[in-house]
């Protein structure tokens, strides 16, 4: 029997560790713009995960405005039968560039989860359009997300939850405000039980462009990759919940901006592997 192959998608997909500048450069923002290709791109921004809309969409839109944004809509969806409401659909069918907000990230799978509004952003994803989302924003966009464990000690079976996430992405797992909350643990422990699984762990101001089956890091902050396909052995199937895991031979690279690493072949690109000026947006038009 053949299987129907899903073509790649067309957008940008931009992962962000949270606590991005917004006053200063905001040169994380700005390149989420530029990625767009257009002059003045309309960005939707969602804020289904924050507890204080208002704020954060106030916010997004003063930076997006000075950083070269047009329109900035407010694609405002609190509950499930915003995620079904026509004007929103409508909101989303126009952005070049939709932008997720941090905040509770089960919030944003509970609402947005198997509705249309999902839907519409994975048919603009495919589209062309760039989807980009910072903290929960950024979590939620792989197949399967983190959404608790203790970053203290989470290198027990267990500790770890995961559920289900937009799809966006396959085979990774992203972890926001990576370093400056100690979440090391919480990507070993995913490793030790899926070691199909790539741990994308970013540091906020830091940043990812998923393209190509590439990951380039961009922003000032660090982005932590934990590799664990070639592990030699773990306890972990041994252990009753909470005991401690065991894990070999684990691999991380910590990348900066400019640094690329291809999720084909699990290995960081040299930088005459990467195509010139693979960060800056192509066949920009108005």
């Amino acid at each position: 029997m053949n299987m129907l192959i899903q073509p790649p998608p067309h957008g940008k997909l931009v992962a962000i560790g949270g606590a991005e500048d917004k006053v200063a450069e905001s040169a994380i923002l700005r390149r989420v713009v530029q990625f767009s290709g257009k002059s003045e791109p309309r960005v939707g921004v969602i804020t289904t995960a924050s507890s204080i809309p208002d704020d954060v969409f106030a916010e997004y839109k003063s930076v997006f405005e000075r950083v070269g944004a047009g329109d900035v809509m407010d694609i405002r969806i609190r509950d499930r039968a915003g995620g079904a409401d026509p004007d929103i659909l409508e909101m989303i069918a126009q952005s070049d560039i939709i932008f997720i907000s941090g905040g509770d990230q089960m919030r944003l799978t509970n609402i947005l989860g198997a509705s249309p509004a999902l839907e519409a952003i994975r048919k603009r994803y495919k589209e062309g359009a760039v989807v980009a989302g910072t903290s929960a924003g950024a979590a939620c966009q792989s197949t399967t997300m983190v959404y608790g464990g203790p970053a203290r000690d989470s290198l027990r079976k267990g500790a770890v939850k995961m559920t289900a996430g937009f799809g966006l992405i396959d085979g990774v797992i992203i972890d926001t405000h990576f370093l400056e909350r100690g979440r090391f643990s919480r990507l070993m422990e995913v490793g030790a039980t899926n070691p199909g699984y790539l741990g994308v762990g970013i540091g906020e101001d830091a940043a990812v462009l998923f393209e190509d089956k590439v990951i380039h890091a961009f922003g000032t902050g660090h982005v932590i990759l934990v590799d664990s396909s070639e592990i030699t052995g773990s306890n972990v199937f041994d252990l009753a919940d909470g005991e401690a895991v065991s894990v070999h031979n684990v691999k991380m690279h910590a990348l900066v901006d400019g640094n690329a690493f291809s999720l084909s072949d699990r290995r960081v690109l040299r930088p005459d592997e990467l195509r010139a000026n693979s960060l800056e947006p192509r066949n920009a038009h108005t």
